[in-house]
């Protein structure tokens, strides 16, 4: 694994946008998540969920991109048998911040 193939991880507009829909379905079918500060934000914002948490959801599965762009798969991060929906809502759920922390606000 490299930095070079997590920070293109990290830019992979069809990744954010599914972590964006697991970040938004979250906030409607769980009040847990939804309810939380973040999940406010996100309600207001959905992109934010995406941002936020592209990072922690690339890192749980860089390996798995990593080989699909040495295999030049030409969409990894769109591709649910490269990076699994569950995959992406277990990180999500993992890393999903905490009512005490900082929050971007537009």
């Amino acid at each position: 694994m490299s930095y070079n193939s997590l920070a293109r991880q990290s830019t992979d507009q069809a990744l954010i946008d599914r972590v964006t829909a697991a970040c938004v379905k979250e906030t409607l079918n769980n009040s847990d998540f939804g309810d939380s500060d973040f999940g406010n934000v996100v309600k207001r914002m959905p992109s934010v969920g995406g941002s936020t948490l592209i990072w922690p959801v690339s890192m749980a599965t860089e390996s798995e991109y990593e080989y699909a762009l040495n295999s030049d798969h030409p969409d990894p991060g769109g591709d649910d048998t490269v990076i699994t929906d569950a995959m992406i809502l277990s990180a999500v759920q993992e890393n999903w911040p905490e009512n005490d922390t900082v929050l971007p606000v537009n």
